[in-house]
């Protein structure tokens, strides 16, 4: 499939983007209060300590190497954008190393940036890159131990890293680092699979006729009619489906309640809702 210029300088731009929000959460946060989350970074972030060698020295000096034992083992998949992120953080970590921190306080340092460095994943991954590191690591050694899946490589190496910098700076870091790791994590989820401000209905009533003619005509949403068959009563069910925000939530649910007060309605989180009506594909 043929990939235009302006999808290909958009994505470049987005992973310009993540990437120096992954070197803000080092440089502002993390790097300055000794907090060494898991990967290369934080293996830098302990180095440096040690050593005082520059961050972005290493993790040039690790990712590198990685990114081409990787394509040699794994094939050409990373691909252009992943060399650039990685190329591009280990430069501007040092590059904007002299900007001072934002907090001395541990706490903080490692919420925010726990959040910023997932926001910054986050959106890199989104657009089909890496900031290299333990990722192409854990995929390369995969190939030689399948017994073990990617993730808990991954988790392995985190572990390690984290333990040394226990070991090196104190456990009371080092747990800090676990929290700012699920931080990180947990926004990278948020990112990918969206916020979850969609909910799914599922209804299923008499009259789903009027009702879904009330959805179409009220809300202005889009119904889908499924067959059903209850497994108890052995009698054909009609069941609508529709999605709505979660501002339409009481909306709906008082449409249905004056319909039918007796219809069974079941409501869930949509991470993402793709097509007319919410976001383009």
């Amino acid at each position: 499939m043929k990939v235009s210029l302006r999808k290909i300088i958009m994505d470049f731009f987005w992973v310009t983007i993540g990437t120096l929000l992954v070197t803000l959460s080092l440089d502002l946060f993390l790097a300055p209060n000794r907090i060494a989350p898991g990967g290369v970074s934080g293996l830098a972030v302990v180095l440096q300590h040690v050593f005082g060698w520059p961050i972005g020295a290493v993790t040039l000096a690790i990712n590198i190497p990685l990114f081409l034992i990787s394509t040699k083992v794994l094939g050409t998949g990373f691909g252009a954008k992943t060399l650039y992120s990685t190329i591009l953080l280990g430069v501007s970590i040092d590059a904007l190393a002299f900007l001072k921190p934002l907090t001395h306080d541990t706490i903080l340092a490692a919420v925010y940036g726990g959040i910023i460095m997932g926001a910054g994943l986050g959106i890199v991954i989104k657009y089909g890159a890496t900031t290299g590191g333990t990722d192409m690591a854990a995929m390369t050694l995969h190939k030689y131990i399948p017994f073990l899946s990617v993730g808990r490589i991954l988790l392995i190496i985190d572990f390690i890293i984290i333990t040394l910098a226990g070991i090196v700076f104190s456990p009371e870091l080092a747990l800090y680092a676990l929290a700012t790791e699920f931080i990180t994590i947990k926004v990278i989820d948020l990112i990918q699979e969206g916020s979850g401000d969609e909910r799914i209905a599922i209804i299923i009533s008499d009259s789903y006729e009027e009702i879904s003619k009330s959805i179409l005509e009220e809300m202005e949403r889009g119904v889908t009619e499924l067959r059903g068959r209850g497994a108890y009563s052995k009698k054909d069910k009609n069941v609508l489906l529709c999605v709505v925000t979660r501002r339409e939530v009481t909306t709906l649910r008082n449409l249905v309640k004056r319909i039918d007060p007796n219809a069974f309605v079941i409501l869930s989180t949509a991470h993402e809702v793709l097509g007319e009506g919410f976001k383009n594909m």
